[in-house]
């Protein structure tokens, strides 16, 4: 629920006016963030030209992905 509570809070954060944000129109903006943020995670794994020694490179994208949805990914990135 966290996650839902953050993306919910950086979702309002981008309106103006917010009495004329109905629950409908929020549930289909929620879902068309989650969904555009699926994509970029897709994107960042299916980068095959990235060797293993790469792969933090894509685990920090895929932070800076959550991070860039108001959402955090605990202490495992402060670093």
């Amino acid at each position: 629920m966290e996650l839902y509570e953050q993306i919910l809070l950086k979702i309002l954060g981008r309106q103006t006016e917010f009495s004329s944000v109905d629950s409908k129109k929020l549930k289909e903006i929620f879902d068309s963030e989650c969904y555009r943020t699926l994509q970029k995670i897709q994107e960042i794994l299916k980068d095959d030209t990235l060797d293993d020694s790469e792969c933090f490179g894509k685990i920090e994208e895929i932070v800076c992905v959550f991070e860039s949805m108001g959402s955090g990914c605990g202490t495992r990135h402060d670093f």
